[in-house]
């Protein structure tokens, strides 16, 4: 039987018929002391099997993506919150466990933050990813929960100030309950992915986690301004970045979320009226606010430099990239690649349909961009294997996909229009 033929297919059942998750043994008392610390250590070190792992942050309230509340379960062990604030560093609850696997539900999401307080696992296995392997159509936890282990999660409490204290009770029971059955999770999706064919996908792809090198910070990230496609000319763009930057140091000493300082908003309009004083720029709407009133003086100073500066000194009108232009523009500038394009796409999403597997965790879009945008000079199969390892594909990914793609860029078919 097919990897495809073996994938989960009951009918999802309505949520509200579910029974609600609750604590199985009560809600523990936060660990924010030295002696409520070590007992916890020798807790986790004593317990048996992997360890759920969770992480709260405070994104939307505070600058910095660290974390708040650190979660944990073990067999064994019990629950335990963990307030990292007034350690800073827990590296010996980290080190207590990390000879043993810790599942995290988004992996990618917390392992910096964990990494930050000493926390660094050998070992992972990331529920939200293999419920993408085996092909669930919504991988949340709660909806994994719901559609594997039949309970229903309560969701009030995720956009939370997870830097507010104390926590309220309420917050911590909904925090607690994130690693309430992620071990029996872990082991439902673990059969499953065993049943498809998929263990060794999963195995390479938490591997691969782990791996990753720390991501490098993006260039010109004021460019990310939501409402920048209104922004038309070179010298507005210099307000958008003169803005963005003295907002940024604001925010950064202040340890608030950028957008509670200033809306992106406020300063795409600042951008686009090029107001000729501060009290024009006072005048605009969004920057009668209470906020941005405060630092009234530094935006206008960041408006002022930006009019003044020489030409050779505004930015460029577009962000600086190192791969293909957008596909939309391939039929017109370069017709061969776009039939490469269109073939490799087609050839990826039909396997990737095959698996029930969302094309993007089948390959990546930019290595098959990159791949038809400037092919090897010699394309055969073992180039194009050894293009998508450099690319950091898996040995899965590749055994999948390097025949196609090999036939791909060869391929002379017509292009079909591209997005």
């Amino acid at each position: 039987m097919s990897p495809a033929d073996q994938q989960p297919s009951a009918p999802e059942a309505p949520t509200t018929d579910l029974p609600l998750l609750e604590l199985r043994d009560g809600l523990s008392e936060v660990i924010d002391t030295d002696p409520a610390l070590t007992e916890a250590v020798e807790a986790f070190q004593a317990g048996t099997g992997p360890v759920a792992v969770d992480a709260e942050r405070a994104s939307g309230y505070r600058y910095s993506h660290r974390a708040y509340l650190v979660q944990l379960r073990r067999e064994g062990s019990g629950s335990a919150l963990v307030d990292p604030i007034p350690f800073g560093d827990l590296s010996a609850l980290g080190d207590a466990i990390v000879d043993t696997e810790w599942i995290i539900h988004a992996a990618n999401q917390d392992l910096a933050c964990l990494a930050e307080v000493g926390m660094v696992p050998r070992k992972v296995f990331d529920t939200e990813l293999a419920g993408r392997l085996l092909g669930y159509p919504k991988v949340g936890l709660a909806s994994l929960v719901s559609e594997v282990l039949g309970y229903r999660m309560r969701k009030e409490h995720s956009a939370a100030d997870w830097s507010t204290r104390p926590l309220p009770a309420p917050w911590l029971v909904y925090a607690a309950l994130d690693v309430e059955m992620l071990i029996e999770l872990r082991n439902a999706i673990e059969q499953e992915l065993r049943r498809a064919g998929k263990w060794e996908w999963a195995d390479q792809e938490f591997t691969a986690i782990l791996d990753a090198p720390p991501r490098e910070p993006k260039p010109d990230p004021w460019r990310r301004t939501s409402g920048m496609h209104r922004v038309r000319n070179r010298r507005s763009l210099a307000v958008v970045r003169a803005l963005w930057e003295a907002r940024d140091q604001i925010a950064e000493s202040a340890d608030i979320s950028p957008g509670r300082i200033l809306p992106d908003a406020a300063i795409v309009e600042a951008a686009s009226a090029m107001p000729a004083d501060r009290d024009a720029l006072q005048k605009l709407t969004a920057f009668k606010g209470r906020g941005a009133h405060r630092h009234m003086r530094t935006w206008w100073e960041a408006v002022d430099h930006a009019r003044r500066l020489p030409e050779s000194q505004l930015p460029k009108q577009g962000p600086r990239y190192d791969g293909p232009p957008p596909a939309r523009a391939w039929a017109d500038r370069d017709p061969d690649a776009a039939a490469r394009l269109s073939a490799a796409r087609t050839a990826v999403a039909e396997i990737a349909e095959a698996h029930r597997l969302p094309t993007e965790n089948l390959l990546a879009p930019d290595t098959i961009r990159r791949l038809a945008w400037s092919p090897p000079p010699e394309v055969n199969v073992d180039v194009v294997t050894t293009f998508l390892r450099d690319h950091h594909a898996r040995p899965w990914q590749i055994a999948l996909t390097a025949d196609v793609l090999t036939d791909a860029m060869t391929s002379e078919a017509p292009a079909k229009p591209l997005d």
